[in-house]
């Protein structure tokens, strides 16, 4: 669900169409919020804007450029921003739901408490983020790029890390449920205490094998790794 907006703060409605730069860079300087419903924003250029607690429902922002924007508490509900640019951009409380954002960047962008639910972020690149208690729910990440994320003692629920480079992750103590690290890259990542029961290890070599000292799996799982090194349990 999207956050409820404070029924003090001062929201312009932008219905439809294709808001101009101008237009919404006025908005911005007059810190006034806007909800932007059905609107086209592909390969639109709202850089360096301050779009603090927007919203964006069911809005088309494919290739937009978010360069160094300010979206604190900000919100994208039903939206589809494939190849959108985050860079740098200040997410913190930020939301992102139901919303496909495929191979989109948010290189050295600030995850402050950032959620994204239900959302397909397949190839997306988190290189240098800013991440601080970043949540996923119900999330495709395969093939993303996460280095050095943490996930420590976090619930991990319907994640799909497939073939995601995970290189330097944090996962001690993490809980998976119904996830999956089929084919992942986990250069370095740790795993102590962390229970991978819930998760897909399918693809995974001898050497990733090893990272998982202290963590759980189940007994078909350790068959299943067994397996792919060409060992046989009788």
């Amino acid at each position: 669900m999207i956050r409820p907006p404070s029924d003090t703060t001062p929201r312009t409605l932008i219905d439809g169409g294709s808001p101009s730069r101008i237009a919404l860079n006025e908005l911005a300087a007059a810190g006034t919020a806007a909800l932007l419903v059905d609107c086209d924003l592909e390969e639109s250029n709202l850089s360096n804007l301050d779009m603090s607690d927007w919203r964006f429902e069911n809005c088309v922002l494919k290739k937009a450029n978010l360069t160094g924007a300010t979206l604190e508490r900000a919100a994208f509900a039903g939206c589809r921003g494939a190849f959108a640019n985050f860079t740098a951009a200040q997410l913190g409380e930020a939301l992102f739901q139901s919303s496909d954002f495929n191979n989109a960047n948010f290189g050295g962008a600030t995850l402050t408490e950032t959620a994204f639910n239900g959302c397909k972020l397949t190839g997306a690149n988190f290189i240098r983020a800013k991440s601080v208690a970043t949540s996923f729910h119900e999330t495709t990440l395969s093939a993303a790029i996460l280095p050095g994320f943490s996930f420590r003692k976090v619930v991990i629920v319907r994640v799909d890390f497939s073939m995601a480079d995970l290189s330097k992750c944090d996962f001690r103590d993490a809980v998976f449920e119904e996830s999956s690290l089929r084919e992942s890259h986990l250069v370095d990542a740790r795993f102590e205490g962390a229970d991978l029961r819930g998760a897909d290890l399918g693809g995974l070599q001898l050497n990733d094998a090893r990272k998982f000292k202290g963590a759980t799996i189940s007994r078909s799982q350790a068959g299943d790794l067994l397996a792919e090194m060409g060992l046989r349990v009788k």
